[in-house]
C-alpha cells in the first residue's frame, strides 16, 4: 500500500487556498466614528439619547447620523456622518478635519480602505435656539421695511 504513494509527487497535490474571513459589525465603525467626533471641537452628532449610544441600543443597528456601507470584495468601507456644527466655525475646514480623522482611525483600527467619508452638516449649534434668532432677524427686517415706507 505504501508503494503506490512513493510514486506520487507531492508537488502534484494541490490544496485549496486558505480563506481568511473578517467580519466587522456596523456598530464597531459607529463606535470609532463617535470616538473621533468626541475629540473634535465644535461638532456634535445628531440628537439621540446618550443612554442609547452608550448601551448600544439603536434602531435598525444604527446610531442616528452614522451610516456605514462595507464592500467585502474591495476590502473597503464608506461612511456617511451627519453632524451639527457650532456657529462661527469654518465648515470646509471642519469637514476636512472630520474626514481625515475618521479615515485615519478606521484604516488604523480595521485595516480596511476608507473609500468615502461623506460629512453632512444638518444644523447649526448656537447659544440661543435657532428659532429665536430667526424670529429676531425677521422682526428686524420688518422694522426696517416699515420704517422705509414712511
Amino acid at each position: 500500500m505504501h508503494d503506490q504513494f512513493k510514486e506520487l509527487d507531492t508537488k502534484e497535490l494541490k490544496f485549496a487556498d486558505t480563506v481568511f474571513v473578517r467580519d466587522i459589525e456596523t456598530r464597531v465603525f459607529q463606535a470609532i466614528v463617535i470616538k473621533c467626533l468626541a475629540e473634535i471641537e465644535g461638532v456634535a452628532l445628531l440628537e439621540g439619547t446618550l443612554l442609547d449610544n452608550l448601551l448600544g441600543r439603536e434602531g435598525n443597528e444604527r446610531i442616528k447620523g452614522i451610516h456605514v456601507e462595507q464592500d467585502s470584495k474591495n476590502h473597503s468601507v464608506s461612511i456617511k456622518v451627519e453632524v451639527n456644527i457650532a456657529h462661527g466655525i469654518s465648515i470646509p475646514e471642519k469637514a476636512e478635519e472630520i474626514q481625515t480623522k475618521i479615515a485615519a482611525e478606521i484604516c488604523k483600527l480595521t485595516g480596511l480602505h476608507v473609500s468615502v467619508v461623506h460629512v453632512v452638516f444638518k444644523a447649526l449649534i448656537t447659544d440661543e435656539p435657532l428659532e429665536k434668532l430667526i424670529e429676531e432677524e425677521m422682526e428686524k427686517e420688518d422694522e426696517e421695511f416699515s420704517s422705509e415706507e414712511f
